[in-house]
């Protein structure tokens, strides 16, 4: 378990749908631990795994003193909807009004490949619309009306932290690939 990078926006791994998770097993476990390490550091309420550049299913939350994760989500949304500012830990200090459906019914998986649902509506339910995004290559700024999303990448363009360098991908030079045999 620890605390890791989160991804800003630009890296290419935020706009990549994100893989299935077939495997619950340690390393997901790990990646779990590593999620909400990060997240309550952060901190946040709520963190998908793109955003550590872990381009898995997986996110974790923390709202309302709830803690938990969801491996796999699909979403049934509510036909009414909130509008109310949103922010993102890929988009520091950055926030705006974003429309979500105000209740959610989410069903997935827990690390350990047990069925969770989980219900939930107002914060919960927009928390898991955006995590769930995450894993889609969606960001909250897409989900702005033009003139919205207009001033955002304004903004985002004056950050201090926009243009960083971007993490690179090392791979291992062995034939195992890093890989334990």
């Amino acid at each position: 378990m620890s605390i890791k990078p989160i991804r800003l926006f630009g890296d290419p791994v935020l706009r990549t749908p994100a893989d299935p998770v077939t495997d619950f097993d340690a390393e997901l476990r790990r990646l779990v631990a590593d999620l909400t390490d990060t997240m309550r550091d952060a901190p946040g309420v709520g963190l998908a795994a793109p955003q550590i550049g872990v381009s898995l299913r997986v996110f974790t939350y923390y709202v309302d003193d709830q803690l938990g994760h969801l491996v796999n989500p699909d979403l049934d949304l509510s036909e009414e909807t909130e509008t109310d500012d949103e922010g993102c830990l890929s988009f520091p200090g950055l926030a705006y009004p974003t429309t979500r459906a105000y209740g959610v019914v989410a069903k997935g998986f827990n690390m350990h490949g047990e069925p969770v649902r989980l219900e939930g509506s107002g914060l919960l339910a927009r928390c898991v619309q955006h995590e769930t995004d995450h894993l889609d290559g969606i960001l909250f700024i897409d989900r702005l009306d033009p003139e919205q999303r207009r001033l955002a990448m304004k903004e985002i363009r004056q950050a201090q932290w926009w243009g960083e360098r971007v993490p690179t991908v090392k791979f291992s030079p062995h034939l195992t690939h890093g890989q334990a045999l």
